[in-house]
């Protein structure tokens, strides 16, 4: 299945009647708060299988996820997935991998977002994307907003940034 960039693969609260291995592209996944922010948590790349909380078992969407970018996912049916889980032995150490990569993923982003100033962490975020963005620029892809929360930093440190970049 093709999404293009602003389609959205599943939304907060859905009850994930599939899981998706993401083939191509990029994905970013915010939550809605009760208090109305919206965060971006998590961004999905290719050989990912999401949600990642549903891999076992059953839960609804934590957040939205919409494509940065052309995308391609396969759709896998959650009650096929599930019964494959029971059935094969070896599903569960392919879910392990698959958590495994993205806790690396995470500590890796943890990491960037210790690194000392402000621009080397931009710098972090933009190496990073460049690998997956097939030459899009980081602000074509996100929000500044969006770049200031997978920084650690405001909206208005993020146009600063930006500016002396240009």
């Amino acid at each position: 299945m093709i999404l293009h960039k602003g389609e959205v693969l599943f939304r907060q609260g859905d009850s994930c009647e599939f899981l998706y291995k993401v083939k191509s592209g990029l994905f970013k996944v915010t939550r809605l708060h009760e208090n109305g922010n919206m965060v971006l948590f998590n961004i999905l790349y290719p050989g990912e299988m999401v949600p990642h909380h549903s891999l076992i078992s059953p839960k609804e969407a934590h957040g939205t996820a919409v494509a940065m970018m052309k995308s391609e996912v396969e759709a896998v049916p959650s009650a096929e997935w599930y019964q494959q889980v029971r059935d094969e032995p070896g599903r569960a150490m392919e879910i392990a991998i698959l958590l495994q990569e993205k806790v690396r993923f995470m500590q890796t982003r943890l990491d960037h977002l210790t690194v000392g100033t402000p621009a080397e962490r931009m710098e972090l975020l933009t190496r990073w994307f460049n690998d997956y963005s097939h030459g899009a620029a980081l602000t074509e892809l996100l929000t500044q907003e969006e770049i200031g929360q997978l920084i650690g930093v405001r909206r208005e440190t993020v146009n600063r940034l930006l500016r002396t970049v240009e």
